[in-house]
């Protein structure tokens, strides 16, 4: 089994001013083509720290790849560390330096002397096309103990690395893997925590499980990801299905999507599906719902009105409620006044409510967590509420809430459609 590694080049990343991406890019795409990634390597732009990190990375991994560095100025030095670490000289390649001049003629802008240090490359190296910036990547194999390692030199900019991996790096490497494959999915589920829904998977995420099963949390998302191996794409397929069903038999009431989905993308699909329309009222996600539901294809089309009202006084003027009968802002009743009264305004078919903060025990010396209240009303003034505790932590209870709200008109749309009544009693 072939063993990989990466690099990424750049003090932009060592000090934390950018984040690195390319690296959990690079690895979903060599883990697809059935190459394990074995390291990643930060390193800042330090000549001899980068020579360190190379000739470690080529005496113990048969594959490396290697982002950044690439560019004009003093501080790009990987052309240079992989002539030093390959023992080799640097040679001008004229096509090269000529692609180069063009790009900068296109843009009616003189090419600065330096950038002709693009066109350098290690004696005996393959130049790797960059149509979509001046700096070429470079591909070449390194002599080492016991054989040879494959190092791809790419730019550090996403756009530029991406097709430059797939037209140019990966023709190169991919029989590297000896026909093993390696196949994903991800199934993304809301409403239990992390360690919850690992006891109800049970053996389903049991260590060294075929196909392996991990899960992983973000902002209170819960995502199952499936790795399967084997000698063919059929065979990683039927693995894939078969412990999806198995997820799927104990868990359904909680998945809500694959892949790239997420809540508001089931909930724009299934109003779209069934020619509903959905409004919003929010007052404690500040207008987060709106950006999340119009930020869908054809969010629009299926959101019929929303208003982001962080007061009560405010939610009374605009929705023609009573202030005597708003029984304060952060309750379960008001959450379905709003609904309700959202719903009427817009003469929607269903409506969803998202009230202001609140606190337990106002008036005790330790107030607690805060709540909010999410309702959910239809036509039929049928109403679904949940209670939101906020507690943990505070960067992402603005998201939490939201992902609450979207998963409350998920489950609701799913009773009308089945008859199946969800526990939504606190979240």
């Amino acid at each position: 089994m072939p063993i990989a590694e990466i690099i990424s080049i750049g003090t932009e990343l060592t000090t934390g001013a950018k984040l690195d991406t390319n690296s959990q890019w690079l690895s979903l795409e060599l883990s697809a083509i059935g190459i394990p990634v074995q390291y990643h390597v930060t390193v800042a732009d330090d000549l001899e720290a980068n020579l360190a990190v190379v000739k470690l990375a080529v005496e113990r991994s048969d594959l490396v790849l290697i982002t950044g560095g690439l560019g004009p100025t003093l501080d790009d030095l990987t052309r240079d560390v992989l002539a030093a670490v390959a023992g080799k000289p640097l040679e001008l390649d004229a096509a090269s330096l000529e692609i180069i001049k063009g790009m900068f003629a296109r843009r009616n802008r003189p090419m600065p002397e330096r950038n002709a240090v693009q066109a350098m490359f290690p004696e005996g190296s393959t130049i790797l096309a960059n149509p979509r910036g001046t700096a070429p990547g470079i591909f070449m194999e390194i002599a080492r103990a016991g054989g040879i390692s494959r190092v791809a030199a790419m730019p550090g900019v996403p756009s530029e690395m991406k097709p430059m991996f797939h037209d140019e790096v990966l023709p190169r490497i991919a029989g590297l893997a000896g026909g093993r494959t390696i196949r994903h999915r991800r199934i993304h589920t809301f409403g239990l925590g992390e360690s919850a829904m690992e006891e109800l998977l049970g053996d389903v995420t049991a260590r060294n499980r075929d196909p392996e099963v991990g899960i992983t949390a973000h902002e209170a998302t819960i995502t199952l990801r499936i790795v399967a191996a084997g000698q063919n794409i059929a065979e990683c397929e039927q693995k894939i299905e078969d412990t999806t069903a198995l997820i799927t038999q104990r868990a359904t009431a909680y998945i809500f999507g694959t892949e790239e989905e997420d809540l508001q993308d089931v909930v724009v699909a299934r109003m779209l599906a069934a020619g509903l329309r959905l409004s919003v009222v929010e007052s404690a996600t500040g207008g987060l719902l709106a950006q999340r539901l119009l930020a869908v294809p054809g969010g629009a089309d299926c959101v019929g009105g929303v208003l982001v009202l962080p007061s009560e006084a405010a939610q009374c003027l605009v929705l023609d409620i009573p202030p005597s009968s708003m029984p304060g802002t952060a309750s379960a009743d008001a959450a379905r006044q709003l609904a309700i009264a959202c719903r009427e305004r817009f003469d929607s078919d269903f409506a969803l409510a998202v009230t202001d903060l609140g606190f337990p025990h106002a008036g005790d010396a330790d107030l607690g967590p805060p709540i909010a209240f999410v309702g959910v009303a239809d036509r039929n003034d049928r109403v679904w509420k949940v209670e939101v505790n906020l507690s943990g932590d505070p960067a992402i209870q603005r998201s939490r809430l939201a992902k609450t709200a979207l998963n409350t008109v998920r489950l609701a749309l799913a009773e009308v459609a089945t008859g199946v009544s969800p526990d939504l009693t606190k979240a």
